[in-house]
């Protein structure tokens, strides 16, 4: 699981001058037993509410930043952009989880955002893949080098243009999402975390549209919400 928020619609979260509004709840499924989950940052609410952060005390192991392993503790292993942990499953299948760069708004608000990262997951066994979960970020040269060094098939990019506070957009927009899927070739891009939040001022049908001009429309999923979705490995 990538960045648990479980709190129902209708809460509320101040941290400083940051104000959060959930005007959406988590999707009402089963989902079975979680082995591990990727939390591209601790320091925001939409990216880990009250009921996120009971969660990820239960599950054996969460991979986090540095700064967000100090303050959390517990199971929580920090890494460091481009560290590397490996997993291997009951049937020998071996998951690489490496820490990638991200920087959550323009150049200059890292001080002001806090640390963040991504994850590329490389899959080794009977099915091998790449699978590249950007976290809370923008399209900057730290995705470019992710390019340079890796191949993913899917590309999960957190999207919906979030603008908490002033006029800065500090994830993915539309064109961030474009140059995005140009860096990326070969890759599926699917958007998350663009939903559910006041803050966020950009939608599906704005990605929908944004790839429909451009033509490359056949490389874009959009998932919903409590509907499983089968990857092609």
């Amino acid at each position: 699981m990538t960045d648990p928020t479980l709190d129902p619609a209708g809460e509320t979260y101040h941290s400083g001058d940051l104000i959060h509004k959930k005007i959406k709840g988590p999707a009402n499924i089963e989902i079975g037993a979680i082995d591990f989950v990727l939390l591209s940052h601790d320091q925001h609410y939409d990216n880990l509410d009250n009921q996120g952060r009971l969660f990820v005390e239960k599950v054996a192991k969460t991979y986090t930043t540095v700064t967000a392993a100090g303050r959390l503790k517990g199971t929580m292993i920090g890494m460091p952009v481009w560290h590397s942990e490996k997993i291997i499953t009951p049937d020998g299948t071996e998951i690489s989880i490496t820490a990638t760069p991200a920087r959550h708004g323009p150049a200059g608000s890292e001080k002001l955002q806090g640390e963040v990262i991504g994850f590329l997951l490389s899959v080794k066994g009977e099915m091998e893949v790449q699978i590249y979960i950007t976290g809370d970020t923008v399209f900057y040269d730290g995705i470019e080098e992710v390019a340079k060094r890796y191949h993913p098939k899917y590309v999960f990019i957190f999207a919906g243009a979030a603008q908490p506070r002033g006029p800065f957009v500090v994830t993915m927009r539309t064109n961030d999402a474009i140059d995005t899927a140009l860096a990326f070739p070969g890759a599926i891009i699917i958007p998350l975390h663009f939903e559910g939040w006041g803050h966020l001022t950009q939608n599906e049908n704005d990605i929908k549209q944004s790839f429909q001009i451009l033509k490359i429309d056949s490389r874009l999923k959009i998932l919903e919400a409590g509907i499983t979705t089968a990857l092609e490995m």
